[in-house]
């Protein structure tokens, strides 16, 4: 009756597990990045979502955005608040980066990008030869 539940030293799927401490959102696309050998079990390449997992191993999974570092602290037991996610897993990753912007470099947007302002809308009208309003 308590088969279902994971006890404490036991293992789980690897795709379970992604999906419970919410790195996947479906079951389907943690088999998908699994498959796809985007994720490292103790420095090992992993290909198959049925892997069993085991508390203290070391995940290196590669994502879009950045690459995760993460030790399993605990097998899940259901998908539940990020609270609750949050306690399957000691989270190693690096903190980002941060590239330092200068207030000009924040105010400004790149050539072309987006809509022109009021004083761009007027250079371009000159540069054109834009509209005469007056002869009408």
């Amino acid at each position: 009756m308590d088969e279902k539940q994971p006890q404490s030293g036991s293992r789980q799927r690897i795709d379970k597990w992604l999906f419970f401490a919410r790195v996947a959102k479906s079951r389907s696309l943690a088999q998908e990045r699994v498959a796809a050998g985007h994720v490292s079990v103790n420095g090992q390449k992993v290909r198959q979502p049925s892997h069993k997992l085991k508390v203290g191993d070391r995940l290196d999974i590669a994502m879009p955005e950045r690459d995760l570092v993460l030790v399993v602290k605990l097998p899940g037991e259901r998908r539940g608040p990020y609270e609750e996610a949050r306690l399957l897993y000691e989270d190693l990753t690096p903190p980002r980066e941060k590239t330092p912007f200068t207030a000009f470099e924040q105010a400004t947007r790149a050539p072309g990008a987006g809509r022109p302002t009021k004083k761009e809308r007027r250079a371009l009208d000159d540069l054109r030869g834009g509209p005469d309003w007056s002869t009408d």
